[in-house]
């Protein structure tokens, strides 16, 4: 498994808080399956916290589960992206996955507050959606770090 680390320009030089996430590329027909904030305009890769005395490959199981209502097979991890901002250590981990059915979507209520939905796009669109990370230099440090992380993982693993 890579790891690849991105640190982020206000990162203050150490870490004392750590939060873990597994992420879940699913891609079918060309397709890839993306997480989309409709009141944001904002993309990702579906996925979230990992939870006490849970697997990794069970977390991005029950995510991308959550988040768009795909059911998956997952790889093992191929990729860790650690992110350093401020005092925090930001670990994603990436498995590529295989659908294997539907089920009813759980959005916290975050992601209902965002109008959170699962929409299919070509590999390239989402490439191109991604590589846009350093136009929100300027105006949203935390869009430019997740759009700069998942066009990493794309890049890596696609």
């Amino acid at each position: 498994m890579k790891i690849i680390d991105i640190v982020g320009d206000n990162y203050l030089g150490k870490w004392n808080k750590t939060r873990t996430a597994c992420r879940g590329i699913v891609i079918e027909n060309s397709e890839i399956l993306l997480s989309y904030e409709s009141v944001t305009g904002q993309w990702m890769i579906p996925g979230g916290g990992l939870e006490e005395n849970e697997s990794e490959a069970d977390c991005c199981i029950r995510e991308v589960a959550e988040e768009t209502g795909i059911l998956v097979n997952t790889s093992e991890c191929l990729l860790e992206i650690d992110e350093y901002y401020e005092n925090w250590k930001l670990i994603s981990k990436y498995f590529i996955c295989k659908v294997k059915g539907t089920t009813n979507t759980k959005l916290t209520e975050r992601e209902q507050k965002v109008g959170m939905e699962a929409r299919w796009l070509s590999v390239d669109n989402a490439k191109n959606i991604f590589s846009k990370h350093t136009s929100y230099t300027e105006t949203d440090e935390m869009r430019r770090g997740l759009y700069l992380r998942e066009y990493t993982a794309l890049c890596e693993l696609v």
